[in-house]
């Protein structure tokens, strides 16, 4: 990680919703400031070129958040107007230079129970006046189908849509079922006409609720007493029911209109209604009617899923967002000062957490940096990395020779069977009289610049990494630097960043920049432009160190 950290936001952070044409990203604004334009170490990168390299952050003052263009070309808009410097508020609309084809909404605004409760209080005092047309009837409901789209909690939603369905069809009873992961069927809600809640099912027609969902098809009697297999229905008897109707609820298909919905779409539930007493009612309803609020059901229950689904997806990243802070702070690296060498340091991370992490740490023996990728990303990762932070600093300080080092993180990674996890990893010291002592563990070889004249070597000598074979043995190698000498170390992320073409970085343009290079962040300043607007697809870490002399 940076040795130099972001400051941390203390309240719970603050989310953004990016869209980008048909994408939608969420955003957790874990540290301040968070940095917004093309260049590809940019928190928030748009690969647009509207969009300037540095375009705009995002900061906190007070526990307030603002908004400031860095000069940018095409500049920063908040709902709609142009902006140096903007005091953000829920909801705001963010947009950097391409206003057409992306934008940021900051801190948007969930909805939650108590919106669905006063809209449930809204429907139970609407009236539907005795006289009033299908047509009528109908444009209530979906006018009540639409306004609960907005409305992402599941339970309020059923209980609302039972109401609606009541008071429409003057029904005694309604009870919604759906299909759970595993395909049994369960009781989401029941309502009386009274307004009651029904949890007890045990009363209704089963055979008519099976018989629905196993053909598939809608079930509609009006008055029992006229039916002539009656006895086979022996709940309808014994519960004396005049009035059955169970509707299956079939999932919406993409891209497919409710009017166009197949008669034969995926099952994921039922509506099921009955009386004691035969409905005229329900008669002038219709058939089709009832098809379409089965229908408006099915698309009601999906898109409050679909919210839940992405209120989890929130959660997840806003502690991510946290676990994010946290790994900073673990691996947040205190850069020694010694007499004889300089070190500098940077990470940047392609996720919110990843596996990439750098120490320095001064000993007798000398001044000591370790560089080590862990594969694969995200939280996995991020936790190896930390783990591996841990052990690698407490060795070091304890002057547990280098090979020693790896040896023991191998038999670390092997001996808990971490699944297919390993980590390539660089580890030096650096003595004062020039003697640079490093174990390559499978990581990408460091570029050695030699003095004024910028000669680039490429060590070469190097080990397995470290995970992967239980009983590998690990050897050192040693170099010896002369004042003015720089020792660049870097992590795959670097060689194998892409442009938009899929061309890699690679060594020969490392080995190019680092020779004309006064420091590390020529190189990330050179994958930036190599990248354009492509994103990074991997963290990227540089540690270099300069060779003073005694």
């Amino acid at each position: 990680m940076s040795a130099t950290s972001h400051s941390g936001i203390s309240s719970v952070f603050p989310i953004a919703i990016f869209v980008q044409g048909s994408d939608q990203q969420t955003l957790s604004l874990n540290h301040t400031p968070y940095t917004v334009g093309r260049k590809v170490d940019r928190d928030l990168v748009i690969a647009d070129p509207r969009v300037s390299r540095e375009h705009a952050q995002i900061i906190s003052e007070n526990g307030e958040f603002f908004v400031v263009d860095l000069s940018s070309k095409h500049g920063t808009f908040v709902n709609g107007e142009k902006v140096d410097r903007h005091k953000l508020q829920r909801n705001d609309r963010l947009e950097f230079g391409a206003r057409d084809i992306a934008y940021l909404i900051f801190h948007p605004l969930h909805t939650t129970s108590n919106t669905a409760r006063e809209f449930l209080s809204q429907i139970s005092g609407i009236q539907i006046a005795p006289e009033a047309s299908d047509l009528e009837k109908l444009t209530l409901f979906m006018e009540a189908a639409r306004k609960l789209n907005t409305i992402g909690v599941l339970d309020e939603i059923l209980v609302t849509l039972l109401d609606a369905t009541l008071k429409l069809t003057r029904a005694e009873r309604a009870y919604i079922f759906l299909k759970d992961l595993g395909g049994a069927l369960t009781l989401a809600a029941g309502r009386n006409s009274k307004g009651e809640a029904l949890l007890d099912d045990t009363t209704i027609s089963r055979s008519v609720l099976e018989g629905a969902l196993t053909s598939n098809s809608e079930y509609l009697v009006t008055d029992t007493s006229q039916m002539l297999d009656a006895k086979e229905r022996k709940s309808i008897v014994a519960f004396d029911l005049r009035t059955v109707i169970c509707m299956p609820l079939r999932k919406p298909l993409v891209q497919t209109t409710r009017a166009e919905q197949p008669a034969g779409g995926e099952v994921m539930g039922a509506l099921y209604v009955d009386s004691r007493f035969a409905s005229r009612d329900i008669t002038s309803v219709g058939h089709d009617i009832l098809r379409a609020i089965a229908t408006e059901a099915a698309q009601l229950v999906e898109n409050a899923r679909l919210v839940q689904a992405e209120e989890a997806g929130r959660r997840y990243q806003q502690e991510l967002g946290i676990a994010a802070s946290i790994q900073q702070r673990l691996l947040a690296v205190t850069l020694p000062e010694v007499a004889f060498a300089r070190v500098h340091g940077r990470n940047i991370s392609c996720k919110e957490i990843g596996g990439d992490f750098f120490e320095a740490v001064s000993t007798p023996q000398g001044l000591a940096v370790v560089l080590a990728d862990v594969s694969g990303k995200g939280v996995s990762a991020a936790l190896l990395a930390s783990i591996l932070q841990g052990m690698v600093y407490s060795q070091l300080i304890s002057g547990m020779p280098l090979t020693e080092i790896v040896a023991a993180i191998n038999h670390f990674f092997t001996y808990k069977h971490i699944g297919e996890k390993y980590a390539t990893m660089i580890i030096t010291r650096l003595r004062s009289d020039g003697d640079l002592e490093y174990v390559n563990c499978g990581h990408v070889p460091p570029v050695w610049i030699c003095g004024n004249n910028k000669e680039v070597l490429r060590p070469g000598h190097g080990n397995l990494p470290v995970g992967l074979l239980a009983d590998a043995t690990y050897s050192s190698d040693r170099c010896q630097m002369r004042p003015g000498d720089r020792l660049i170390l870097v992590t795959d992320g670097v060689t194998e960043a892409e442009n938009a073409r899929g061309d890699m970085f690679d060594s020969e343009r490392l080995e190019e920049v680092a020779g004309k290079s006064a420091s590390m962040e020529d190189v990330f300043t050179a994958v930036a432009d190599f990248c354009g607007g492509t994103p990074l697809n991997d963290d990227c870490t540089v540690v270099e160190m300069f060779y003073t002399g005694s």
